[in-house]
């Protein structure tokens, strides 16, 4: 794909993903539009972090996804949408779900009604592993059942569906990547990683939810290429893609790990105020990956090792960001 000449709308473009992906975009050379989320501080979230160099090549759209008009004036005169705003956060959902639910379906919603209107050439719609629920076999390929466990994940299955819906229906290009649970620089303290990290280089101790819990892990710079290629690749339309390493570690696994790295003497403890309800814990999550290495070139490159010290590193760097105190809102 010649970038340069593509106009992308990137929505939730000041997240962690989104605003690597932004990066990304830019030094593509694409012309880059990142729908903000408003808020009274003008603030542009994690874009604030990209380099300037980066930051002054992006046409900034500040909005809210359940604003039709909003979403239609951001979309119109795009090339390609990569849709990745939505309410992440798990814990949140159990205690706003009708805001989760608001903005992660009406939103897209939105953006796929204003991208059949405008006919953008393709949409790429962000999932997540979190629609599977615990697996119920491994590794969990797109076939797998979905399982509403959380606000959150039932959120992002009828997300996918309206997808589905306007692809099917309407013959709108539309890409569904379902990234498992990715991690970098940049990512909120209330993800699992940083919330280890940041408490492992500062306390004694590393309080969690459940240890037993297994996760699929991918380095930001390998979630991002997901989408760089779900963009350009010509059988991906109408397809739902997991992007996701294949491997699994246990939260508290992973948790040693990362003590190990850090080089301090830390215990690691299961907290009963961090776990999710008991229903609603996903036990198991690994990926099949093949339908991307087949469907777009993509795999996994970056080990788990190497991300985690390049995480510890920018962490480590960025203490000032970071609060070991948020966790589970």
């Amino acid at each position: 794909m010649e970038w340069a000449q593509k106009t992308v709308l990137v929505t939730g473009a000041g997240g962690f993903i989104g605003s690597h992906l932004v990066e990304r975009l830019v030094n593509l050379g694409a012309r880059v539009r990142a729908f903000v989320r408003y808020n009274s501080r003008g603030d542009r979230g994690l874009l604030e972090l990209v380099p300037n160099s980066v930051r002054t090549e992006i046409e900034f759209i500040m909005g809210d996804l359940r604003d039709t008009d909003a979403v239609e004036r951001a979309v119109e005169g795009s090339d390609l949408v990569l849709h990745l705003g939505a309410i992440i956060a798990i814990p949140y959902s159990y205690i706003h779900p009708r805001d989760v639910i608001e903005t992660n379906v009406m939103g897209t919603l939105n953006v796929l009604t204003a991208a059949r209107a405008h006919n953008v050439a393709r949409v790429i719609h962000t999932s997540t592993s979190e629609v599977y629920g615990t697996a119920r076999y491994v590794p969990i390929d797109e076939h797998h059942p979905l399982q509403g466990q959380s606000p959150y994940s039932a959120s992002k299955i009828g997300a996918d569906k309206i997808a589905e819906s306007f692809c099917l229906s309407f013959g709108l290009p539309v890409v569904t990547l379902r990234p498992f649970n990715t991690y970098g620089p940049r990512q909120s303290a209330r993800a699992v990683i940083p919330t280890i990290i940041t408490q492992a280089m500062s306390r004694d101790t590393v309080r969690l939810g459940a240890l037993h819990p297994t996760r699929d892990l991918n380095y930001v710079s390998d979630t991002v290429e997901g989408f760089v290629k779900a963009a350009a690749a010509p059988d991906a339309i109408g397809e739902v893609i997991n992007i996701g390493s294949g491997r699994e570690i246990t939260i508290g696994d992973l948790a040693a790990k990362i003590v190990g790295l850090i080089g301090r003497d830390v215990a690691i403890v299961a907290d009963e105020a961090r776990l999710r309800p008991e229903k609603s814990e996903v036990n198991r999550l690994v990926a099949s990956a093949e339908k991307a290495r087949r469907l777009l070139g993509w795999e996994s490159t970056v080990s788990l090792h190497e991300g985690l010290q390049r995480t510890i590193a920018w962490i480590s760097d960025h203490r000032d960001l970071y609060k070991p105190d948020v966790y589970n809102v």
